[in-house]
Order: C-alpha cells, then sequence, then structure tokens
C-alpha cells in the first residue's frame, strides 16, 4: 500500500515574529502538517516554545495540523497542556520515558494521534514490536535533537541514520515514518527510497525563494517511491 507523501515544514525556521502567517504561507503552498519543535532545556539544551504559543497558532489557523515534537524530559508532563492547545499528533522521544505504551495510551485518551521519535544513536531495534504497532508514526531523527544552529534549524543530514529509516518500513508498512534534520532537495531521494512518508524540512523550505516548489519536489520524490515500494509488496 502506498502511503501519502506529508510535509511538515519546521516552523523552527520560521520568522516566529509572524508565526500565524508563517503557517498560513506554508498551507497555501501545499503543507499538509506544521512542525512544532517543543524543547525544553532539559532533553535538550534549547529553549523554543510551548503550549500557549501552540493555542494562539491553533486560533489563528482554524484547521492546522499541529504535528508536535516533544523534545521534553518529562514527556508525561505536557500532554494534557498540548492537547488543549490543539495539538494533532504528539510525538514524544523513546529515549525520555521508561513507559512508552502508558504514555501512547495517555496521548491516545486526549484524541490525539501518536508519534515516536529515536535519535542518532538509537537503534531501530529499539522500537519493539508493540510500540511500533501502537503508535500511528515513527520518526527518525537525521540530526542530533536540539543542537540546531542558533536554534533555528541548519543541521547537516546524517546519512548514517536512513538505514533505520528502511529497517522500520520493513517492519511496519502500514506506518507513517517521518524524518527530520538537513532534509531539502538534496537529502530527500534516499530518505524517500528508504520509507520515509512524511518529510520535515525547516530552512530548505521557509527560505526557498519558491517553497511551492521545493514541497512539490519533496512530495513527487516520496510518491514515487512510495509507488516503487508498494509494486514490490507481496
Amino acid at each position: 500500500m502506498a502511503l501519502p507523501a506529508i510535509i511538515s515544514p519546521s516552523v523552527l525556521a520560521s520568522d516566529f515574529g509572524q508565526l500565524t502567517a508563517e503557517c498560513k504561507r506554508m498551507i497555501a503552498n501545499g503543507a499538509e502538517w506544521l512542525h512544532m519543535d517543543v524543547m525544553d532545556g532539559h532533553f535538550v539544551p534549547n529553549i523554543t516554545m510551548g503550549a500557549p504559543i501552540l493555542s494562539c497558532v491553533s486560533k489563528g489557523v482554524p484547521g492546522i495540523f499541529m504535528d508536535c515534537h516533544m523534545m521534553v524530559a518529562q514527556p508525561e508532563k505536557w500532554v494534557d497542556d498540548i492537547a488543549d492547545a490543539g495539538g494533532s499528533l504528539y510525538c514524544f522521544h523513546f529515549e525520555a520515558t521508561k513507559e512508552p505504551i502508558a504514555l501512547i495510551e495517555a496521548i491516545r485518551a486526549r484524541k490525539m494521534q501518536v508519534g515516536i521519535a529515536i535519535s542518532p544513536d538509537t537503534p531501530s531495534s529499539a522500537i519493539s514490536d508493540e510500540i511500533g504497532q501502537a503508535v500511528d508514526m515513527l520518526l527518525v531523527m537525521t540530526v542530533y535533537p536540539g543542537m540546531h544552529l542558533n536554534c533555528r534549524g541548519g543541521q547537516k543530514f546524517l546519512d548514517r541514520c536512513v538505514p533505520k529509516v528502511a529497517e522500520l518500513r520493513a517492519r511496519f508498512p502500514t506506518k507513517n515514518i517521518e524524518v527530520d534534520g538537513g532534509v531539502g532537495p538534496k537529502t530527500i531521494d534516499v530518505c524517500a527510497h528508504a520509507g520515509s512518508n512524511v518529510i520535515v524540512a525547516g530552512t530548505a523550505i521557509f527560505n526557498a525563494h519558491d517553497p511551492k516548489e521545493v514541497i512539490e519536489t519533496l512530495k513527487a520524490t516520496v510518491n514515487t517511491a512510495q509507488a516503487k515500494l508498494s509494486s514490490t509488496v507481496v
């Protein structure tokens, strides 16, 4: 089954002074989701945004799908706040919790989709079959979380993480698999052909002269790869 291409521009690369307008601009240019990086200064060294900002965006952009990437030390603590703020998907880090199944259940109880992320040094085998089947999305980080240059994105893509995408796609053929970090027109091909269908890109889209063209390029590459992958499934 070919999975849909989903482009989720990372608002970390946007103009925070015009955040609502920036989100609307991305949607107008073809983005399905908006990737919201929530950093707490504990799990990662930087601090970005929290529930109050997400709530303002949700009110200012009705119907927005906020893909909330929770780079926080206690992901259990923020489920209610993010849900109340209008979060659509709550993606926590495998490395940040000892009870992922209980957390998944808590997120589902608040009517959000569930994602789980793994950092570059975490193997794909850390995701058990139980966890993988319980979530909606698996996120493979292709940069180190929270180490964004000037806290605005722009880290170099770590190609050594790509095999983890392929490993997870083989195990979970119907799940959304997201890649995040250093992804753009130059790196989309390897990500898409490894099996990723959800693409996070920050500077590659927000700083582009023609964001729509970049988004269309990313989508086309994913759709081509998904068609090829689905044709090989017995």
